[in-house]
């Protein structure tokens, strides 16, 4: 029956490719402007399916956020596992040819994601905990590199895993700049489907969070430049980045004032202000994206300083359920599609794959936690923050992907580096729970789990 039902399966997709004859050789040779909307609607609803399932069996059997499943969802439905038992039914699904259309759907749910989440980050719990904060930060972005350089001048002996002739201090930025990412928009949803989106601990997790990925973009561009992008990359994306930060941080709460006031006296949010809201977001991603960094840190920063109280409010309720439901997971299945876990294939690789695993998590996590204890949060707060921070998910594979793309490392290491992305990001809510989740909500100092940030994303 299950074949039967593949096979009936394949047969629908082959014939919504178009009148060519047979589905993969046609697209390949004529691909006309209306089979991308065909194959984008197919590619949802698939998609949709595949993250819905996944996601509520992960949750159900494995303890794990909707978010995670969603994540797992994208690497099935890519090469690794779909297209390894049924390449043909994984080729007419996602051609070559759509990835272009999939890649901006997903840059547009995880870009609004991110916004969202900027309008509910508590200013006034990052004030008190700034000096956490930071060391927190510091500590995730230093260690990392620490041993970034004692683990490079190794792997670089390994054939196959970095680009010939690169260099040493090139090779050794990239691999710390992976090392010390922490997944935001991964994070992001892991702190809202704990509970902890309105903590001290998740906004301290949170922002520390977002200074590490920053400080792995701005490193990236280094490396880029350095590797035959030239030091415009560099400039452009780090000075721009900051300029644009600190002007929304200064006047950015002044001049958004009046669309909170305009909510504020009708008790609503109009479709005008909604459309204005939108547009800034969209300008913001735009901005960060063209200068280098990416386009989520313009949808946070913006978020950030966007009116809080009911045109917060109002925006969630209008623009969440789609943002969460049907864009976000775009992002997962898009990076699944490029993400081959069948590349580490010998005992020396498989050696090597796990020396990166457990040197990523110690570096991570361990300095966090140290961090956090220095800066005097008590010790059940700094394993919980330790565990959260180590959660790298899919800005991980972004970066590699870049990293892969510009011929920087090859297939190999990607794959390595994948593995490290999957298992640091399924480990992240387990062991947080066992550390700090399952006695704050015994004590009361949590709520029950929530699905997602809107209802329905359970």
């Amino acid at each position: 029956m299950i074949s039967a039902l593949t096979h009936s399966l394949f047969q629908t997709a082959r014939d919504v490719l178009g009148p060519h004859g047979p589905a993969v050789q046609a697209a390949a040779k004529s691909f006309a402007p209306g089979d991308f909307s065909v194959h984008f609607f197919l590619q949802l609803a698939v998609i949709l399916l595949a993250c819905r399932v996944v996601g509520w069996a992960g949750q159900k059997f494995l303890g794990q956020p909707q978010v995670v499943g969603e994540m797992i969802a994208g690497v099935i439905l890519g090469p690794s596992l779909l297209g390894l038992f049924f390449p043909d039914l994984q080729g007419a699904i996602f051609p070559k040819e759509t990835k272009n259309v999939l890649y901006t759907g997903a840059q547009l749910g995880v870009g609004l994601y991110m916004f969202l989440v900027g309008t509910t980050l508590q200013v006034d719990h990052f004030k008190a905990k700034a000096k956490s904060a930071f060391g927190v930060s510091l500590a995730g972005i230093v260690a990392p590199f620490i041993v970034a350089v004692l683990i490079t001048p190794y792997l670089l002996t390994v054939p196959g895993l970095f680009a010939a002739g690169i260099s040493r201090a090139n090779a050794t930025l990239f691999m710390g700049a992976c090392i010390a990412l922490t997944a935001f928009p991964m994070l992001a949803r892991i702190i809202n489907e704990r509970g902890l989106a309105h903590t001290s601990l998740g906004t301290l997790s949170l922002t520390a969070g977002a200074f590490d990925d920053a400080c792995s973009w701005c490193v990236l561009a280094i490396v880029l430049a350095t590797f035959g992008a030239g030091p415009g990359v560099a400039i452009l994306a780090i000075g721009g980045g900051v300029l644009y930060a600190a002007f929304l941080i200064l006047f950015g709460r002044q001049l958004l004032a009046p669309l909170g006031r305009a909510v504020e006296r009708t008790g609503e949010m109009s479709l005008t202000v909604l459309a204005i809201t939108l547009g800034l977001f969209c300008l913001s991603a735009f901005f960060m994206d063209a200068i280098g960094i990416h386009a989520i840190f313009g949808g946070f920063i913006l978020g950030a300083v966007m009116p809080r109280g009911a045109f917060a409010q109002e925006l969630k309720k209008k623009v969440e359920p789609l943002a969460v439901v049907l864009l976000l997971p775009m992002f997962f299945t898009y990076s699944g599609l490029n993400t081959r876990m069948d590349m580490v294939n010998s005992p020396l690789l498989l050696l090597v794959a796990l020396g990166i695993l457990v040197a990523s998590i110690l570096a991570k996590g361990v300095a966090c936690y140290v961090a956090a204890r220095i800066s005097g949060e008590d010790n059940r707060t700094a394993l919980g923050i330790g565990a959260l921070m180590n959660s790298r998910g899919l800005m991980e594979l972004i970066i590699i992907n870049i990293g892969l793309q510009k011929g920087i490392i090859g297939p190999t290491l990607f794959s390595m580096l994948v593995l490290m992305a999957i298992v640091t990001t399924v480990m992240a809510s387990p062991v947080f729970e066992l550390v700090y989740g399952r006695k704050a909500r015994e004590s009361g100092e949590l709520g029950a789990l929530t699905g997602g940030m809107a209802a329905g994303t359970a």
